[in-house]
């Protein structure tokens, strides 16, 4: 099932809505400004919570934890210094680690594990710049196939890779 993510560029703070292809509004991205760490809340359209992802504080690498109901459910974090890819990795707590691979800045990748395709995050089917797509493998019936995890997981790819991520990473370096 596709899922049409219409926001700009995942700025910190602001709100988005996350829709099917027949433009119902199925999940509401909440970026909570004024927070220590970045954070999102994804909640149903009634505004009932259903994850959060949160920045992880003081590790070697970039990590983001998802939440539901207060358990940890995936870590998405970046790989050690790759020349070749980028790649990040997302230890999920009830089923298979997944890969993501591809182009996170142009929102261009995939997400996979042991058992073949979780999603397809993809900009180039869209003319609109603040607009992708994220296709979930919702045939799966395991963890694979939930799509408020999937989505859960885009948005943490994003915070960890987007332009303000980039920019943070090249200032520490100077």
């Amino acid at each position: 099932m596709r899922f049409l993510v219409r926001e700009r560029v995942f700025d910190i703070g602001d709100d988005y809505w996350v829709t099917d292809e027949e433009d119902n509004k199925v999940f509401l991205v909440d970026g909570k400004a004024m927070r220590l760490r970045t954070t999102f809340e994804l909640k149903d359209p009634d505004g009932n919570e259903l994850m959060t992802i949160r920045e992880k504080m003081f590790k070697i690498r970039d990590q983001m934890r998802i939440e539901r109901g207060g358990e940890t459910v995936a870590t998405v974090r970046r790989r050690l210094f790759n020349p070749l890819r980028e790649k990040l990795l997302v230890d999920v707590e009830d089923g298979p680690d997944w890969e993501v691979t591809g182009d996170m800045l142009d929102k261009e990748f995939v997400i996979s594990d042991d058992h073949g395709t979780v999603a397809v995050v993809s900009r180039k089917w869209f003319r609109i710049r603040d607009t992708y797509a994220v296709d979930v493998n919702t045939h799966r019936d395991d963890i694979g196939g939930d799509p408020a995890l999937v989505i859960s997981v885009a948005v943490a790819v994003d915070a960890l890779t987007g332009d303000e991520a980039q920019d943070g990473e090249q200032e520490d370096e100077g």
